[in-house]
């Protein structure tokens, strides 16, 4: 909450203006100073400081509610609490799709169908909310220049050929998915705190990410010295700020992660090397000098990235063409595993 913009915590806009010069825009920005320093740069005096901290305090200040206003929300407005993925048996198990006010991670080996997902989520969310959409905007940031505007059409005209029936809707649907490539971490992070106000302006109701890890691993080497804390504290920021927007403005956030292989000489992997949620598959074997070793498929970013998102469902390759989707993490659901192709209108579970 405390990346909440000083624009929406009802300071006046020559305020806000005077703040900004000084590159303090948020309410985190503002209480990080001490009361001498704000009088300097506000030009206010010692008492109406202290107001202004009130205000901003009570602005950023996490408002309280009760497990039964949680419940009757989502049972007054159901389309609100989640994007359905239009894959039945899956939304079943999730309860109606992708949570919406919570991050779900997409993780998988390249080629499993993760920018398909996001590609086809973009869709789905633009639609009206008699058709299970949000009927907004959607923020796309491609990382690895993987988005396809042809691939959008392919799957939106093949999936709802009676609702895209002409070329303007398929023009209008378009014109809603705002993207952004960002290339490196600091544009990534960029992007991400300058979302809150685009959020209001274009009425956006999902923001993808594909994918953090990309970023991350091209810039960050674990093997120095010092940039493993620089990564954590990357990850940190970028989950702590979106899941405020996610929950500020009750929309989805969708990421898409890589995997990694983790390797221990031994019987067992070590337990903090990979949880449950986030092991795709296990193989043991000799090693050249004897040694059985073990290795393991697990989501890249490590274990904090692991415990910040929400939902996380795994693609992986089976017997191709068909694929598999696991929900390996969800508050809601239990561990279940579907069959899947990759078809001109995107994923289509198999029964």
């Amino acid at each position: 909450m405390a990346a909440k913009k000083l624009r929406r915590a009802r300071l006046s806009q020559e305020l806000c203006e005077r703040l900004s010069r000084h590159q303090i825009t948020t309410c985190q920005d503002f209480l990080c100073l001490s009361l001498l320093e704000l009088m300097k740069v506000t030009g206010q005096s010692y008492y109406d400081v202290q107001k202004l901290l009130c205000r901003v305090s009570r602005a950023c200040a996490p408002k309280m509610q009760t497990a039964y206003e949680m419940k009757l929300r989502k049972s007054v407005s159901p389309s609100s609490a989640f994007l359905s993925t239009t894959l039945h048996s899956l939304d079943k198990v999730l309860h109606g799709g992708v949570p919406c006010g919570s991050l779900t991670e997409i993780t998988s080996p390249p080629g499993c169908g993760k920018t398909q997902f996001c590609i086809m989520a973009s869709v789905l969310a633009t639609l009206p909310v008699s058709m299970g959409g949000l009927d907004g905007a959607v923020i796309y940031v491609d990382t690895e220049s993987a988005f396809s505007a042809e691939r959008l059409i392919e799957i939106a005209g093949n999936r709802f050929p009676t609702y895209f029936d002409s070329d303007e809707k398929l023009f209008c649907m378009t014109r809603s998915i705002h993207l952004y490539r960002e290339l490196t971490c600091g544009s990534v992070l960029k992007r991400i705190m300058s979302l809150e106000e685009e959020i209001i302006s274009k009425k956006v109701k999902l923001i993808i990410i594909d994918s953090v890890a990309s970023v991350v691993r091209k810039e960050f080497d674990t093997k120095l010295q010092g940039n493993l804390a620089e990564r954590s504290n990357f990850l940190a920021r970028g989950a702590s700020v979106l899941k405020y927007l996610a929950e500020e403005f009750s929309i989805p956030v969708i990421l898409t992660n890589q995997i990694t292989t983790s390797l221990s000489n031994g019987p067992a992997i070590q337990a903090d090397l990979v949880s449950p949620a986030d092991d795709l598959s296990l193989s043991e074997g000799a090693s050249g000098s004897g040694k059985r070793e073990s290795g393991c498929v697990t989501a890249a970013l490590g274990n904090t990235w692991s415990h910040s998102v929400n939902t996380r469902l795994i693609l992986q390759y089976h017997d191709l063409p068909t694929r598999q989707l696991l929900v390996a993490k969800s508050p809601v659901a239990p561990f279940s595993a579907f069959f899947y192709t990759i078809e001109k209108s995107g994923l289509v579970l198999q029964d």
